[in-house]
């Protein structure tokens, strides 16, 4: 797993938001989740997920917030990167990981938009900040099977 610093804490930047991402894997393509009107970074590109709860693992936020956002379940596979990304709302410190669908496809409830990309298509997004070290290591990756096969 890589770590990458979008910037440096201050003395002024206290507030940390821990968050976790997942980069949903089905047939070889990956779930980009564009942010709903009204939200902080409206209309960015992100892996979905949200932020960990006192007392949960990353993994449980993880399938709390994909069965909250997108009602369906995943198997959490790997942790691929964590970013650290300074915002003026706060420092948001997320870690992303690889996930494979199980069962039903996602559905649209908070995000203005679903794709289902190949990894070389994920550059053509606009990503928000804290995601697009992710999806540009996703875009280099290799694939000739489905990702962690």
């Amino acid at each position: 797993m890589s770590v990458v610093e979008g910037s440096h804490d201050t003395e002024q930047d206290v507030r940390r938001i821990r968050v976790v991402g997942a980069a949903i894997e089905h047939d070889g393509k990956i779930l980009c989740a564009c942010r709903g009107r009204g939200k902080q970074l409206a209309g960015k590109w992100e892996f979905p997920g949200g932020k960990i709860e006192a007392g949960e693992t990353p993994e449980q936020a993880l399938h709390r917030e994909i069965h909250e956002e997108l009602r369906c379940d995943i198997e959490v596979a790997q942790a691929l990167c964590t970013t650290t990304q300074q915002y003026d709302f706060g420092t948001v410190v997320l870690t992303v990981f690889l996930c494979r669908l199980r069962g039903e496809n996602p559905h649209i409830s908070e995000h203005q938009q679903l794709l289902w990309l190949a990894p070389d298509a994920l550059s053509t997004l606009d990503w928000a900040a804290a995601d697009r070290h992710t999806a540009d290591m996703i875009s280099a990756m290799d694939v000739k099977e489905p990702i962690g096969e």
